[in-house]
């Protein structure tokens, strides 16, 4: 069965896209970038504040899908700047506990200039 999942606690979709889309057990959601989804603004201007927020977006996403960070599987997550990585890997490491499989490349742009992007596969 598929399914589109969408909350109002994570920032809408910018485009043609969904904010996460269940399948069967899986659960596969769009990149989530520093978007505070109750203002539509970015959330800070520093690594570290812009990596929570993409974490409680993330964390609103699995919660709409009744799934929780320990059910993700893969992430992969984007940075404007590879010198950010100690610092992003720091946030992430606390909310990714469980150590889920990652890829992580720095790339030439972000939408809205932001400083990371992650997306989840999760499954339950």
């Amino acid at each position: 069965m598929r399914e589109k999942i969408a909350t109002p606690k994570a920032p809408a979709a910018i485009g043609p896209y969904a904010q996460a889309v269940r399948l069967n057990d899986f659960l596969f959601a769009s990149g989530q970038i520093p978007v505070d989804p109750e203002t539509g603004e970015i959330a800070g201007d520093t690594i570290e504040s812009q990596t929570r927020q993409v974490m409680k977006n993330i964390q609103a996403i699995l919660e709409a899908a009744d799934m929780t960070i320990s059910d993700v599987v893969k992430t992969t997550c984007f940075l404007a700047d590879m010198n950010d990585f100690a610092a992003f890997n720091q946030i992430y490491g606390e909310t990714f506990t469980h150590c889920p499989a990652r890829s992580c490349v720095a790339v030439r742009e972000i939408p809205k200039g932001v400083l990371c992007e992650v997306e989840i596969l999760a499954h339950k």
